[in-house]
C-alpha cells in the first residue's frame, strides 16, 4: 500500500519550529483492571493440556509404544553391514522425535523461567524457531489468569527505563493534525497508561532499583528505519508486524521513541511521519534477525550506523525524564509546532462562549443533547454529518424550487400548489435532522478556499497538487495533505506539521470571496471523523482501488453516504458517478451526476471506452494529469471526475480485470470504490474495513475513524424527499391547497396577528423584555412559517447555529410560551403535537397566511361560483403585500431563510394572485385597473416573466401605442446584455411589430 513520500533531506530542513508552550491537561486516567473472562480460563486449561501431552505425554508414549532407539552397547563394525529394516527406520524416526520434544521442552522451560522471573527477553533456544513460539504462546495462555501474567505483557520489560516518568500522567500527547497516515496519539497514550498501570501489578518487576536509570543494553533493542522499496515505505505498523509478531504494537514502538532526536536532528511527533535512516528503540521481546540490532553487538551494519545507534541509545534516559510528563504529577506544557491546529475547547459550549467554528458533528448540534446521548428522535448519522446533511438540504432546495417554477408555467387553476408535500414519519424525521445537522459555512469556506488556492496557484503558473485528503478541523482550520512536497503554498495558506501539509487557518478562509475557476478537488468526500477532525478523502487522486471490506449492511451504509454526498456536495462542479450493485435507487438525488449499471459487464465496457477516451485527451493536449487540464486554459468536460462505486463485491476475475482498468486511474481522474467481503483485492491501493460498530479501520494507513454512515432506512427517507420534490411530477392532492388556511371572515379575527410580508409587526401581544425581543420574533416567525409543526433541535439550531445548551433552549421555549399566552378557553398558543414538535394554535395567525387563504378561496373556494366576490377576495390579498418577507429583519439573524424556499413561494404566489386579478379585470375591459394590479404584483416579483407578459397585453389594450413602446424600451433595458427571452420577443413581435427598429436607432 502506498505511502506519504517524506525524503529525509527535505523533512529534516523544514522541520516546524517550536512554538510557545501550551498547558494540557494531565489529569491520571483511573485503572483499568481486565477481568479474567471464562473463555481466558478456558483457553489456560486447553493451554495445560497441551503442555502435559506435549512434555509429558510424548515420552510416555515412546517408552510404551517403541521403547528406548538406541543400541545399549557400543556398535561394532558388523552392524553397518546389517540389512536395513522397517525397524531400523522406525528407530530413527524415534530419535527425531526425542530430539525434537527435548528442544520444545527446553522452550518451555525458558519460557516459565522468563516469565515467572520477569526479566523481560527470554533466552532463545538454538534452532527453536517455531517450537519456541509456541511454547511461548502456550505458557503466556496458562498464566493469563494469574497473577504473574502482567510480566508478559509485550513491551512490559521496557517500562523499567523510567519507573518515575512511568508513575506520572506524561502521557497526554499534544493535539496535532492526525494524517491519513497518522495514528492518534491518545491511543498511544492510552496505552502507555494501560502498561504502567499493568507494570504497577507486576510489582515493578522490569524496572531498576533507582526507578530512573534505562534499561540494561543487553535488554534493549534498536531497528533502524529501511528506505523505501518500490512504492513502499516502512511505518511502525509494518516494524512491529514484523518484529513484535503484532501490528496493533506500533503504539508500544511510538510511546519509547516520541519526542527524541534522530540522527537527522529531527524528532518523532506522529506515529506516520517516520523516515528512513531513524532509530527506533524496540520492546524487549522483538524479533528479527539483523534488522533488530543492539547498540554495541550489530556487527552487520557500517560503523556509522553502530555510532548513530550508540548516540540514540543514549538519549534514553532524558526522554524518559524530560518528555514523561510534568514534575510532581501536575499539570505539563508540552510545545506545539506553530503550524498545527491549537487544541479545542475542553469544556461543554455554553451561550456566553460559543464554540470557535463548526464541530465535527455538525455546527448547529446541541452539546448537552449530544453528551446525554439523546437524539431527541432524529436520525444520529446525518447529525453527525454536517456536510452531507449541508448538500442534501440545499440540493433539496434547488429541486423545490424548480418544481415551483415547472408548476408556475401551468395553468393557474391545473398547479400541484404552493407548498411541497409536508413530509411525514422517517422522511420528516429526516428533514428535521438535515436542518439540525447541516453546516453550510463549512461548506461555503471549503469551497471558496479550494477555488482560491487554484486562482493562487494559476496566477503563479504553478500546477496544482495531488491531494490525497483534507481535514476540517474543529476549530474550522483546513489541514490539506498532499501526495508529495510541493514547495510553499501560495499566501495565505502556511505549510502545515511538515511539508506534504499545507494549512488555511479559517481566520484566512473567511476573507476569501468567490473565484471564477474550475473546483480542483471536487473528488473529495467524507469519510468520518477522528478526534474533532473530519477526514474527506480524495478518490479521484488514488493510485488505483480503494476497497471497503466488513458485512454487507455496514458497507451499504458507507456506500450510500458516499454516493449521497458526491452527488449533492458544493465544492463541486460536474461530475459523473457510477453505481454497481447498489439496492436502492439513488437517481433522485442528482439525475444528472449518478447512473446505475446493471452489472460488471457493463461497468467494463463504459470503463474501457472511458479510459481510453481520457489517456487519448491527455495526450493530445500535452497534460499528464486531469489536474493540469482542470484548472488551465484547455477546461473541458473531459476534466471532470468518475467516480465508480461497486457495492456488489467482484469476483476474482473481475477483481483483476479491475484492477487492471484503474492502474491509472489517479492520473485520468478516475477513482474505484469496491465493496469486499475479504480484504484481499487485486490492485487494491488503499484497504479500509467498516465494523459492526461503527468505526472505519485502516491500519495501514494509520485511519480509526467514527464512520459516516447513511444507513438503508434514512437513505430510502431521503430519495423520497427528492422524489416529492420532482418537478416531473404531476399533480398531486388538491391543487393549490395551503397547509394552514384561517376563517377570513369578520368572525375568524385572531387573537394574535403578524405582519410578515414586509416590515416585521405583531398585533395583540405586548412588547416583550428588550434584550429578548429580536430571539422572540424570530422564533415566532420560524413557527407562523411552519404551521405543520418545528422540531426543537430544529427551532435551537435555527436560532443558535453554533450550538446551545438544552437548558438555555428551554428556558427560551418557557419565555415564547408566556408570551403568546393562551386562549380564552385556557389552550396555550405555543403546543406540542404527537411526535414532540412544537405548534402554534389557530388563534396565532400570519399575513401570509390570509394571503394564501384569499387565494385559495378566490380560486378554488367561493371565488370559483362568484365572479364579485372572487375580484373582491384578489383585490384584499393584493393588498396585503407590502413588500418582501421579513424586510427589516436585523443583520445576522433569519440566516435559516436561506434552507427555506419562501423566497420563491412569495414572488410565486403574489404573481398568481396579481395575474388572477388582471384576468378578472380585462374580461370587463378593465385595463388600467388590470395595469395596476400587475405593477403591484411585479414590485414583489420583478423577475416573473409571465406578470410582464400580461403588462404588455393590458398596455395594448389600452391602444397606446407610445406607451407600448415605452414599456418595450423598459423591458429591453431591464434585460441588460442577456437580451429578451425568446417568449417575450415573440410577444412584442405579435403585439407591437416595430419594437425592433426602436432598439436598433438605441444601438
Amino acid at each position: 500500500m502506498p505511502r506519504r513520500r517524506t525524503s529525509s533531506s527535505s523533512s529534516s530542513s523544514t522541520a516546524p519550529s517550536a512554538g510557545p508552550a501550551a498547558p494540557r491537561n494531565r489529569t491520571p486516567q483511573p485503572v483499568r483492571v481486565r477481568r479474567r473472562s471464562f473463555g481466558d480460563f478456558v483457553k489456560a486449561f486447553l493451554a495445560f493440556a497441551v503442555l502435559l501431552v506435549l512434555v509429558a505425554g510424548v515420552p510416555l508414549a515412546l517408552a510404551v509404544t517403541v521403547g528406548w532407539p538406541l543400541p545399549d552397547g557400543a556398535p561394532g563394525l558388523d552392524w553397518l553391514q546389517r540389512e536395513i529394516t522397517v525397524q531400523t527406520f522406525l528407530h530413527i524416526l524415534t530419535v527425531i522425535v526425542w530430539l525434537a520434544w527435548a528442544q520444545f521442552t527446553a522452550c518451555v522451560l525458558v519460557e516459565v523461567k522468563a516469565a515467572l522471573s520477569g526479566v523481560g527477553v527470554p533466552g532463545r533456544v538454538p534452532g527453536s524457531g517455531p517450537s519456541q513460539l509456541l511454547a511461548r504462546q502456550l505458557v503466556a495462555a496458562l498464566l493469563l489468569v494469574g497473577a504473574t501474567a502482567a510480566s508478559l505483557t509485550p513491551g512490559l520489560s521496557q517500562l523499567g527505563q523510567s519507573l518515575e516518568g512511568n508513575q506520572k500522567p506524561a502521557v497526554a500527547a499534544a493535539q496535532q493534525t492526525p494524517g491519513l497516515f497518522a495514528q492518534q496519539q491518545e491511543q498511544a497514550a492510552s496505552t502507555a497508561n494501560a502498561l504502567t498501570e499493568q507494570a504497577g501489578q507486576a510489582g515493578q518487576a522490569a524496572a531498576r532499583a533507582d526507578g530512573g536509570a534505562t534499561a540494561a543494553s543487553g535488554d534493549t533493542k534498536y531497528y533502524r528505519i529501511q528506505p523505501p522499496e518500490g512504492r513502499h515505505h516502512d511505518s511502525l505498523w509494518e516494524v512491529a508486524e514484523r518484529h513484535l509478531g503484532d501490528g496493533r504494537r506500533y503504539k508500544e514502538i511510538f510511546e519509547l521513541n516520541k519526542d527524541r532526536v534522530q540522527p537527522d536532528g529531527s524528532k518523532l511527533s506522529e506515529a506516520s511521519l517516520i523516515r528512513p535512516g531513524w532509530i527506533m528503540e524496540m520492546p524487549g521481546d522483538a524479533r528479527g534477525g539483523e534488522l533488530v540490532e543492539m547498540p554495541d553487538e550489530a556487527p552487520n551494519v557500517s560503523e556509522q550506523v553502530q555510532q548513530q545507534i550508540s548516540d540514540y541509545a543514549r538519549t534514553g534516559g532524558d526522554h524518559a525524564q524530560g518528555g514523561g510528563g510534568a514534575q510532581g504529577g501536575g499539570d505539563a506544557h508540552v510545545s506545539l509546532p506553530e503550524q498545527r491546529p491549537a487544541p479545542g475547547p475542553a469544556t461543554p459550549v455554553t451561550p456566553a462562549t460559543p464554540a470557535p467554528g463548526p464541530a465535527a458533528g455538525g455546527q448547529h448540534a446541541t452539546p448537552a443533547a449530544e453528551e446525554s446521548g439523546r437524539s431527541f428522535g432524529l436520525p444520529e448519522a446525518l447529525l453527525a454529518a454536517p456536510l452531507l446533511a449541508a448538500g442534501l438540504l440545499g440540493a433539496l432546495g434547488r429541486r423545490r424550487r424548480q418544481a415551483l417554477w415547472h408548476s408556475a408555467l401551468g395553468a393557474v387553476g391545473g398547479r400541484r400548489g404552493m407548498e411541497p408535500p409536508t413530509p411525514t414519519g422517517d422522511a420528516q424525521d429526516v428533514q428535521d435532522a438535515l436542518l439540525v445537522g447541516a453546516d453550510p459555512d463549512g461548506v461555503r469556506l471549503l469551497d471558496r478556499s479550494l477555488r482560491g488556492l487554484a486562482a493562487s496557484l494559476a496566477a503563479e503558473s504553478r500546477p496544482l497538487p495531488v491531494v490525497y485528503a483534507a481535514w476540517m478541523g474543529g476549530n474550522g482550520d483546513l489541514h490539506l495533505q498532499l501526495a508529495q512536497p510541493a514547495g510553499k503554498p501560495p499566501t495565505p495558506w502556511q505549510v502545515g506539521q511538515d511539508q506534504t501539509f499545507w494549512m488555511l487557518a479559517r481566520a484566512d478562509a473567511e476573507r476569501y470571496e468567490d473565484a471564477e475557476t474550475a473546483a480542483p478537488y471536487p473528488g473529495l468526500v467524507s469519510l468520518g471523523t477522528m478526534d474533532d477532525s473530519r477526514l474527506l478523502l480524495n478518490l479521484e487522486a488514488v493510485p488505483g482501488l480503494v476497497s471497503l471490506s466488513g458485512a454487507e449492511a455496514d458497507r451499504a451504509a458507507v456506500f450510500a453516504s458516499v454516493a449521497a454526498e458526491l452527488a449533492t456536495n458544493g465544492w463541486s462542479d460536474r461530475m459523473t458517478i457510477t453505481l454497481v450493485g447498489f439496492g436502492d435507487d439513488l437517481t433522485p438525488l442528482a439525475p444528472n451526476r449518478i447512473r446505475h449499471l446493471d452489472g460488471f459487464e457493463d461497468l467494463f465496457e463504459t470503463m474501457s471506452a472511458e479510459t481510453r477516451q481520457r489517456r487519448g485527451a491527455l495526450g493530445a493536449a500535452g497534460h499528464d494529469s486531469v489536474l493540469t487540464g482542470r484548472t488551465g486554459p484547455a477546461q473541458h468536460t473531459r476534466w471532470a471526475p468518475h467516480l465508480v462505486l461497486l457495492a456488489a463485491q467482484p469476483s476474482d476475475e473481475d477483481a483483476l480485470r479491475l484492477a487492471e482498468l484503474a492502474a491509472d486511474a489517479g492520473r485520468l481522474g478516475i477513482g474505484y470504490l469496491v465493496g469486499t467481503g475479504g480484504t484481499d483485492l487485486p490492485g487494491a491501493a488503499w484497504e479500509m474495513e467498516i465494523t459492526g460498530d461503527g468505526k472505519l479501520l485502516a491500519p495501514l494507513l494509520g485511519l480509526e475513524l467514527e464512520a459516516q454512515l447513511l444507513p438503508v432506512a434514512q437513505q430510502r427517507a431521503v430519495v423520497e424527499l427528492f422524489s416529492d420534490a420532482d418537478p416531473e411530477r404531476g399533480p398531486g392532492g388538491p391543487a393549490n391547497t395551503p397547509p394552514f388556511l384561517v376563517d377570513i371572515s369578520e368572525q375568524g379575527r385572531p387573537a394574535v396577528y403578524a405582519r410578515l410580508v414586509g416590515s416585521y409587526e405583531i398585533i395583540g401581544l405586548d412588547a416583550p423584555d428588550g434584550e429578548r425581543s429580536a430571539q422572540l420574533h424570530e422564533a415566532l416567525a420560524l413557527l407562523l412559517l411552519h404551521r405543520e409543526g418545528v422540531h426543537p433541535r430544529v427551532l435551537a439550531s435555527a436560532l443558535w447555529p453554533r450550538g446551545v445548551t438544552e437548558d438555555v433552549r428551554d428556558a427560551l421555549l418557557e419565555r415564547l410560551r408566556v408570551w403568546l399566552g393562551s386562549d380564552p378557553d385556557g389552550t396555550p398558543r405555543l403546543g406540542t403535537d404527537a411526535t414532540g414538535r412544537l405548534t402554534l394554535a389557530k388563534s396565532v395567525v400570519s399575513d401570509l397566511d390570509v394571503l394564501r387563504s384569499l387565494y385559495y378561496e378566490a380560486t378554488q373556494g367561493r371565488g370559483v361560483d362568484s365572479r364579485q366576490v372572487r375580484g373582491r377576495l384578489l383585490t384584499d390579498a393584493l393588498v396585503l403585500v407590502r413588500g418582501p418577507l421579513l424586510a427589516d429583519r436585523p443583520e445576522g439573524r433569519y440566516r435559516w431563510l436561506t434552507h427555506e424556499i419562501i423566497d420563491a413561494q412569495l414572488p410565486l404566489l403574489v404573481a398568481d394572485t396579481g395575474l388572477a386579478l388582471s384576468e378578472f379585470h380585462l374580461e370587463r375591459d378593465r385595463a388600467e385597473k388590470a395595469i395596476e394590479a400587475l405593477n403591484a404584483a411585479l414590485r414583489t416579483a420583478p423577475a416573473d416573466e409571465r406578470l410582464w407578459h400580461e403588462l404588455l397585453r393590458a398596455t395594448h389594450a389600452t391602444d397606446d401605442a407610445d406607451r407600448l413602446r415605452a414599456l418595450a424600451a423598459d423591458l429591453i433595458g431591464r434585460s441588460g446584455a442577456r437580451g429578451l427571452p425568446p417568449r417575450t420577443e415573440a410577444l412584442l413581435d405579435e403585439l407591437l411589430p416595430t419594437w425592433r427598429d426602436g432598439v436598433a436607432a438605441a444601438g
